[in-house]
């Protein structure tokens, strides 16, 4: 059975780029009829954190990308780490290891001068382990890595990848038989739980060789391996972490969707080769293929998700995006919210614009502009007729208000001259809904008022 798996480490939030490894291997298991296992490497006992965590699983949850089975956490398998760490000091495969750090960098510095690749050359790595056990000291534990020996693996994205392990030397795989490191746990985790594929950042690609000799050590099955590009920013430099730096959680509560969220991220790496760029979940499990995942840098682009996530606000209906908006939304007697959100829907990059956007329906006082009740070069005794013809206009009734407001904007010298001071003087804003939208919006009462107020504003100054 294919089984995939989405390792975070609970020290900070859930990024961009965490949650497309958390997507891709969603989709690779699903798409197989696999398992998608969530592990919390959670080792680091100084920075890991429990809120960490919880944003973690609530983030998962709420973009629908559930796993199988239960969570599982390094923290709560140190005994089992143990276990393995002892087996292969006992077999030879690792050793104890006494130098110090002095001694450690003189290595390097000498093994640089001499052009060689400064890794650790095995000063204890023949040290019998009951000779080593006599010893004092706070040693660490080295993998014994085989000498000259090329590791080529497959990856499923770039093709084969082939390492020396003289370019590799004697790793440490522990500090203590109580405290492994993360290629040695990682190595473990992903036999227990069975995983096919590692898919992942091209970070970890000088991970994947000591994993690879580590299980071999340990007569472990290989599993295959995929490593994701690098997500870029728009200057095609890795993203910096004040441009990527907005975490899932923030995206959400800005009123970013979740199936839209999952849509932008899908293809940041991957292209199904056609020009559709709107997918649901489902249609991605179906479509999404690792053989299409580029090996060249994604560019992350804002505008991409902003332009996204209007599509998928204009396709709800009104009653389900009114409720999505309620949050970000005032309340005033009188507004009707799903009137509001009617003449927002196509204005919205996401559900948060809306506050902005839409301010001024709710206050009860508008600051006027001179200026801006103007026209072009209308004078302030034409603003004031449109104004109030206007005014009249409305004092009658509200039927058909945006046919007649049209009629009667066609007896002005221009439509700009009688709608534009009639829209400044409804919204106080150089942008904002149209005319008629906010009359049917706020109401007869609440429209003449803020005209009424508007004209008094011009007569005064």
């Amino acid at each position: 059975m294919i089984k995939t798996r989405f390792a975070p480490s609970p020290t900070g939030p859930l990024h961009i780029g965490g949650l497309r490894t958390a997507l891709f291997n969603f989709l690779f298991a699903k798409q197989n009829k696999g398992e998608f296992l969530l592990r919390i490497e959670d080792t680091d006992k100084k920075r890991s954190e429990k809120k960490w965590e919880k944003e973690i699983f609530e983030n998962l949850e709420k973009l629908n990308l559930f796993w199988d089975n239960k969570v599982e956490r390094q923290s709560k398998r140190k005994e089992i780490y143990k276990i393995y760490l002892e087996k292969m000091l006992e077999n030879g495969t690792a050793y104890y290891c006494f130098c110090t750090k002095e001694e450690l960098d003189k290595e390097r510095e000498e093994l640089i001068k001499q052009g060689r690749a400064p890794v650790h050359q095995g000063k204890y790595r023949t040290l019998p382990l009951k000779e080593a056990l006599k010893k004092n000291g706070n040693p660490v534990i080295r993998f014994k890595c085989p000498l000259n020996k090329d590791i080529v693996f497959h990856d499923l994205i770039r093709g084969a990848i082939k390492i020396n392990t003289n370019d590799i030397g004697d790793f440490v795989i522990a500090k203590d038989l109580n405290n492994p490191l993360y290629n040695f746990t990682c190595t473990i985790d992903d036999y227990e739980m069975q995983i096919s594929h590692v898919i992942r950042g091209e970070e970890h690609i000088p991970n994947t060789p000591k994993q690879i000799l580590l299980g071999e050590a340990l007569n472990f099955p290989i599993p295959e391996f995929a490593h994701l590009s690098l997500i870029l920013g728009k200057d095609k430099r890795k993203l910096s972490k004040r441009e990527g730096s907005t975490a899932i959680a923030d995206y959400l509560k800005q009123g970013y969707l979740p199936p839209a969220i999952i849509n932008f991220i899908a293809f940041l790496g991957w292209n199904p080769g056609t020009d559709k760029e709107i997918y649901s979940l489902d249609e991605l499990i179906k479509d999404f293929s690792i053989k299409k995942v580029s090996k060249s840098g994604a560019i992350f682009n804002i505008d991409k998700l902003d332009w996204i996530n209007g599509m998928y606000i204009r396709k709800m209906n009104l009653d389900e995006l009114t409720q999505k908006c309620l949050p970000y939304l005032k309340q005033k007697k009188g507004i009707d919210n799903k009137k509001v959100v009617l003449a927002y829907k196509d204005r919205l990059k996401k559900l948060e614009d809306i506050t902005k956007l839409t301010d001024y329906l709710y206050q009860d006082k508008l600051n006027y502009n001179k200026e801006l009740l103007r026209w072009k070069d209308m004078q302030d005794r034409e603003v004031k007729k449109s104004l109030t013809d206007a005014l009249n206009l409305i004092k009658e009734n509200n039927e058909n208000i945006k046919e007649k407001l049209i009629k009667e904007a066609k007896k002005a010298s221009s439509i700009g001259n009688f709608m534009w001071p009639l829209r400044v003087a409804l919204s106080g804003k150089k942008a904002s809904a149209g005319p008629d939208e906010i009359i049917n919006i706020i109401g007869k009462e609440e429209s003449l008022k803020r005209i009424q107020s508007a004209l008094a504003f011009l007569t005064k100054s």
